[in-house]
């Protein structure tokens, strides 16, 4: 894959003196690494009180492992962004993509959180969860999107966004048939109509992730024109 390059205004500059817009976006991501941390920390004591509670099965929820890849990219993030002007073309690919998985883990916990209703339980929602799904997803999104400095990504980054969750989904579904526990309810063969309404939730996933990408993709390329230039 080739990562598109930046206009020759916005080379990195290596000096710790760069502008003070970037070393707030440095700061901004350091907080937003520790407010995940805190977050799964919380949200770790939250689920312990459950008696059905085991340590390994909290590390296999696709929302607990993106935010861990997200605390360290954000933390990686935080120190480029208070060394240098801009960001490296490899850093904005790898931001795209955890960015892109905490997005669409908080729009399908907000999907369970209504389908819930329909299923005659109430699901809580404690400051933890709505850290991990809701607000952290939100600051990611503001700092791509207000990040003037992003590399020109390809439209190829699409295909690579998928495979993270791939291997996730299938070694989910084939942990889950051994241990008979699954992370979402619409992986669970007990808790659907069948087969064919698993296809149509992973499906809807596989939309979601695409159309997230594809919209942070082009706001890295689309919106490059409207940049002063010079």
């Amino acid at each position: 894959m080739r990562l598109g390059r930046r206009s020759p205004d916005r080379s990195p500059v290596h000096s710790p003196l760069h502008s003070p817009r970037r070393r707030v976006i440095g700061l901004v991501r350091l907080i937003l690494a520790g407010a995940e941390v805190l977050a799964l920390l919380g949200y770790f004591g939250y689920i312990l009180g459950f008696k059905s509670f085991i340590v390994y099965n909290y590390f296999s929820y696709f929302t607990v492992q993106s935010a861990i890849a997200t605390v360290c990219v954000f933390i990686a993030a935080g120190i480029v962004a208070l060394r240098r002007e801009v960001d490296p073309p490899w850093l904005d690919w790898i931001r795209l993509l955890v960015t892109t998985y905490i997005i669409v883990s908080g729009i399908v916990f907000l999907a369970i959180v209504i389908q819930s209703s329909s299923r005659a339980y109430t699901m809580e929602v404690p400051w933890s969860t709505q850290l991990l799904h809701f607000w952290i997803p939100g600051i990611a999104l503001v700092d791509w999107l207000t990040d003037a400095g992003k590399a020109r990504l390809p439209w190829t980054t699409l295909a690579w966004v998928m495979l993270v969750p791939s291997i996730w989904g299938a070694f989910t579904l084939i942990r889950g048939a051994l241990v008979r526990w699954y992370p979402y309810f619409f992986l669970d063969p007990k808790q659907v109509s069948g087969p064919l309404e698993t296809v149509l939730y992973c499906v809807v996933a596989v939309a979601l992730f695409t159309g997230i990408a594809a919209m942070l993709t082009w706001s890295s390329r689309g919106w490059r024109g409207l940049k002063p230039q010079g």
